[in-house]
């Protein structure tokens, strides 16, 4: 079995049926990582592209688990996909070619979508068949998704959008761009109005995708050029002019989920294996990542409800992101010796900075929250 520290002692709530799904994945995972279909990494979500891990994991129906039947579907529960997807990164498995499929465009077109939508996208959601990329931030826009530059513009048979979007991950590799774009111009009086969203094929014409090489040498962010991109009707989506409203919805997925948490797990599951870090240092660590597991799941159970949720989420991805940096931190501190952790360690030390950037920086989140609660 992989060693695996406890979340919770026991996980609140967790019934028999939920405990041996748990263990199910969990002996999935030991299988796949003794065969060496995998090694643990820090940030598998983002960095872990591998469209066969992806596709054995459809094969056992978990992906896609809570996409209705008709749809191609599990229908099951939010709380069995959060234990599944919470296994998974524990064990820094190879997510990354589903996650952004299966977390974020899914609910949202169960939500927004039109029928026709629906029975097109989420099929190959499901089995891991099509994949997808976001397309929000823009060069010189930062967080401030209100600064879009990005336009459709109406034609006889659909739209035309031109335009660039920025911080991509997997475009590369993906078959869809859920794009943000402006179809009216700014209202000074409503910076939010005018937006709308069209789903935009990655091999259409006039669509090229640059990479983003990190200092690392890593590659999976990139740059996509919408040059006279034209997008049919039955491609946009939702209603043209709510695309704040959508867009806001979309990242209460993104910002809450266990992977605003668990992207170095593997790392503090190392610093337990030895004596390098003192019990308090570790015990403040493990006590954070257990009040955001159960902070995590509350909020993924509202938006399962169709409930709003952006500022909770805010706080979770605020709270999560800083967590999982001092874990690297801490760990980057200590003499960690232990069989693959240095690895583990110099790749959160890589990936640090961007935890607390991507999905909105943690100085734009407090913004958010401050003004919900009406402090500022």
């Amino acid at each position: 079995m992989i060693d695996r520290l406890r979340l919770v002692p026991p996980p609140s709530g967790e019934t028999e049926h939920l405990h041996d799904l748990r263990m199910q994945v969990r002996e999935f995972l030991t299988e796949q990582r003794n065969s060496g279909a995998f090694t643990p990494s820090v940030d598998s979500w983002m960095t872990g592209w591998d469209r066969d891990f992806s596709v054995a994991l459809a094969d056992r129906g978990w992906i896609g688990m809570t996409i209705p039947r008709q749809y191609g579907g599990r229908g099951r529960s939010f709380v069995e996909r959060f234990i599944v997807t919470e296994e998974l990164l524990a064990a820094g498995a190879p997510v990354a070619a589903h996650w952004i499929a299966d977390r974020q465009m899914a609910p949202s077109i169960l939500k927004y979508g039109t029928p026709s939508q629906k029975q097109r996208f989420l099929p190959g959601i499901a089995d891991a068949s099509e994949y997808w990329a976001i397309g929000m931030s823009e060069p010189d826009s930062g967080s401030d998704l209100a600064s879009v530059r990005t336009a459709a513009t109406r034609t006889d048979d659909g739209w035309l959008v031109n335009g660039a979007k920025v911080w991509t991950s997997g475009a590369h590799h993906a078959n869809w761009l859920m794009t943000l774009a402006r179809t009216s111009s700014v209202d000074p009086t409503n910076r939010h109005g005018g937006l709308s969203q069209f789903i935009v094929d990655l091999s259409a014409p006039g669509v090229q995708v640059r990479p983003i090489v990190s200092m690392n040498g890593a590659h999976h962010f990139n740059e996509v050029i919408l040059d006279n991109v034209r997008v049919p009707d039955d491609r946009v989506f939702g209603e043209i002019g709510a695309g704040w409203h959508q867009v806001t919805s979309e990242l209460s997925f993104e910002r809450s989920g266990p992977e605003r948490i668990l992207s170095t797990f593997p790392i503090l599951q190392g610093l337990t294996r030895q004596a390098a870090a003192s019990s308090a240092e570790l015990g403040r660590l493990v006590a954070r990542v257990a009040g955001l597991h159960q902070m995590s799941q509350s909020v993924g159970e509202a938006l399962s409800r169709g409930e709003s949720a952006s500022v909770p989420a805010a706080v979770v991805k605020v709270l999560g992101t800083g967590t999982e940096g001092d874990i690297a931190d801490l760990a980057d501190q200590l003499s960690t010796d232990a069989d693959g952790l240095p690895e583990l360690v110099n790749a959160g030390v890589d990936q640090r900075p961007g935890f607390t950037i991507r999905g909105g920086s943690s100085e734009v989140l407090r913004g958010v929250i401050a003004r919900e609660m009406g402090l500022r």
